[in-house]
């Protein structure tokens, strides 16, 4: 059975840097990508792809955190990993890894995610 656990969020300022881990298990083979989301607090507010990579490790972001945000992946350690710098208040979120069972490059946001974890919280001060 697939799993997947974030770490890593905590509370830092603006302009600063963290760095969340996602560690995996349970895949049968190789063929997946994996992607981070975030939601920020509060009612209405809608859960937002970040970044995503895929099993060439290739990599995509969304257009606010390019430049910003590095995500990576182990797979001989089974961790994901997404580097935030530079990090602003709007960064606040509750921040997800998921997983797609997916061979090929990564095919887009519209994707529904197989696997996803509980989140962990980051919030940046100003």
């Amino acid at each position: 059975q697939v799993q997947v656990v974030e770490s890593g969020g905590g509370s830092v300022q603006t302009g600063g840097s963290l760095t969340l881990s996602c560690a995996y298990w349970g895949f049968t083979d190789n063929r997946f990508c994996m992607a981070w989301f975030r939601q920020p607090l509060g009612p209405g507010q809608k859960r937002e792809g970040v970044a995503a990579i895929d099993r060439a490790a290739a990599a995509g972001y969304v257009s606010v955190v390019k430049g910003r945000f590095t995500i990576s992946q182990d797979n001989e350690k089974k961790l994901a990993y997404l580097q935030m710098n530079d990090l602003k208040p709007e960064d606040t979120a509750m921040y997800y890894c998921a997983a797609l069972l997916w061979g090929g490059s990564w095919p887009g946001w519209d994707r529904n995610m197989d696997h996803w974890g509980k989140g962990t919280l980051v919030t940046i001060s100003s």
